[in-house]
């Protein structure tokens, strides 16, 4: 393995690994009140597309780092779909039923 591919999977594992303690505080606490939607939908549709480039050059650096960053990315944002369409409905229904 070369000098450039070593720099290469090291960069890979810093930046995919800097998503992990986002996505472990968010699976336990399920709060995604303070993350952009807008965000968190463009960077995984990003991250996708990082991942077939890699798979179209056949860089394993750019597959295996953006496979693990669209598994971490995607569940925050499957968390954050969800809490955004749990709020709305909790909020109409609590607004159609005043106490």
């Amino acid at each position: 393995m070369s000098n450039i591919e070593i720099l290469g999977f090291v960069s890979a594992f810093l930046t995919t690994f800097s998503f992990l303690p986002q996505a472990i505080q968010v699976i336990k606490t399920r709060d995604t009140s303070s993350l952009s939607l807008a965000m968190y939908s463009i960077f995984t549709v990003g991250v996708a597309s990082w991942m077939s480039y890699g798979f179209m050059i056949g860089d394993k650096a750019v597959i295996v780092a953006n496979m693990i960053t669209l598994i971490f990315s995607a569940t925050i944002l499957a968390i954050k779909l969800y809490n955004e369409f749990f709020n709305k409905n909790l909020h109409e229904k609590v607004s159609k039923h005043p106490v």
